[in-house]
């Protein structure tokens, strides 16, 4: 097999432009409200409309993509994504950008589902470790950099042109994948039983992320999580949710998510409450806080490529976990955090931290998309991408909650605390490999049409 690293690079433009639209639009929101002459509410769904489906549609899009081609799957959802966009830009009122955000949100679920499996299948095994350390580098730097491109892009073009700065790369995207992909079959229409098996889980997830968001500034919001259970559970349960886990068991894989949601709720937490120490508690600017924290995604990008060249020469798994131990002391060493600390001694921690990240990502995607059983791997991407989502939720959720329990004067340190001790439990989780079940049985090994 010859290693194809052209597709691995759309599969890491694509990380990227997907997961910059997850924040690009936050920085917008105030002109899209003057602009189309609604409320600051009304407006916060340019961003919800995108977000929702995307987290919603995660594990039924990663069931049905089992059963699809790749080529005509991933051509169909980028061109999908940038026709959304052009019509959420043309958008002349509110009703019909989040129509459009809503479609753009529903094709990035596919492609967040799409690109760790063809990074994964576009090269021999022996290069999966660095293959997959170029979506789990770029995805993440794209989120990051989405406030700061909006920013810029609002200042000098305007709001619409938040939504058209994708379409380039969508289209050279569409171009490389046309000529590069061999066809792989076509796109299979969803069933009634997978339409409803989608609903259940949008349902679930559209009611338990927001209760979870929420509930961090009023404890009570949490309650409306209970809400989400009944289709949780139906879903589960039922012919759309058992054969999911069943290939998590059989691959051993349930440690491993638990690892992935633990370091993502980590950073989360810490990110979270970073920005509010050094803002609130020490006075420091907006422009110094966020030029401090930028050294994470710095670090991050820097040792991305270090870690899946390691990965592919010592083995996925002591990436993974050497990655995910530095993580963890750098947050650790952010914990002592208090007065008289200065912008650089928060930002070699979060380097640091940083540097475990991108030394983990790769390495941990390839151990869990090498581990799924034939013809699965894009069900094991979709679960590995809703455990990153609700540790992204969960963090600094659990970060305000704690904040507001302690004392004035260690409400950051027990944030912090809290961030680490997440970081911490992932180092176990990843170091200690899962429990396979003996056999795969036959019924998850057919073609999901039900």
């Amino acid at each position: 097999m010859t290693d194809r690293w052209v597709l691995v690079a759309v599969a890491g433009l694509l990380s990227f432009v997907a997961m910059l639209d997850m924040n690009i639009v936050n920085v917008a929101l105030a002109d899209i409200a003057e602009g189309l002459h609604v409320s600051a509410a009304t407006a916060q769904w340019a961003a919800l409309g995108y977000q929702l489906p995307v987290v919603a549609l995660l594990l039924p899009v990663g069931r049905w993509l089992d059963g699809t081609g790749t080529r005509p799957a991933l051509l169909a959802a980028t061109a999908g994504f940038a026709l959304c966009g052009a019509l959420a830009a043309l958008s002349p009122w509110a009703a019909w950008l989040i129509a459009a955000r809503v479609g753009q949100g529903a094709c990035a679920a596919v492609l967040f589902v799409l690109m760790p499996v063809l990074a994964i299948d576009a090269v021999r095994p022996a290069a999966r470790g660095r293959a997959m350390s170029v979506p789990a580098t770029l995805g993440p730097l794209g989120a990051v950099a989405g406030p700061a491109v909006g920013g810029l892009l609002l200042d000098q073009l305007g709001w619409r042109w938040v939504f058209l700065v994708k379409l380039p790369f969508c289209l050279l995207a569409l171009a490389v994948a046309c000529k590069a992909m061999p066809r792989d079959g076509a796109v299979r229409a969803p069933t009634r039983r997978s339409w409803a098996d989608a609903l259940a889980v949008a349902g679930g997830l559209a009611v338990l992320l927001p209760a979870l968001t929420l509930g961090s500034g009023e404890p009570a919001w949490f309650l409306l999580a209970v809400a989400a259970v009944p289709p949780l559970w139906w879903w589960l349960r039922g012919p759309g949710g058992r054969p999911v886990t069943v290939v998590l068991r059989a691959a051993g894989l349930f440690r491993a998510h638990g690892a992935v949601l633990a370091l993502a709720a980590g950073f989360a937490a810490m990110h979270y409450v970073v920005a509010l120490h050094l803002q609130q508690d020490e006075g420091v600017s907006a422009t110094t806080t966020g030029l401090t924290v930028l050294a994470f995604p710095l670090g991050m990008a820097l040792a991305g490529p270090l870690g899946g060249r390691l990965a592919d020469r010592y083995g996925f798994r002591p990436a993974a976990v050497t990655g995910a131990a530095l993580t963890a002391a750098g947050l650790v060493l952010l914990i002592p955090l208090g007065d008289g600390w200065s912008p650089p001694d928060v930002a070699w921690r979060l380097a640091l931290a940083g540097i475990g990240m991108g030394l983990n990502g790769g390495p941990t995607q390839a151990l869990l998309m090498g581990a799924a059983p034939p013809g699965r791997t894009a069900t094991v991407g979709s679960t590995v991408q809703v455990a990153r989502s609700l540790g992204f939720t969960l963090g600094p959720a659990l970060a305000t909650a704690v904040w507001a329990l302690a004392g004035p004067g260690d409400s950051a340190r027990a944030g912090l605390a809290l961030a680490a001790a997440s970081a911490c439990l992932a180092v176990p989780l990843l170091a200690l490999p899962g429990r396979r079940s003996a056999a795969l049985p036959e019924r998850t090994t057919d073609t999901v049409s039900t």
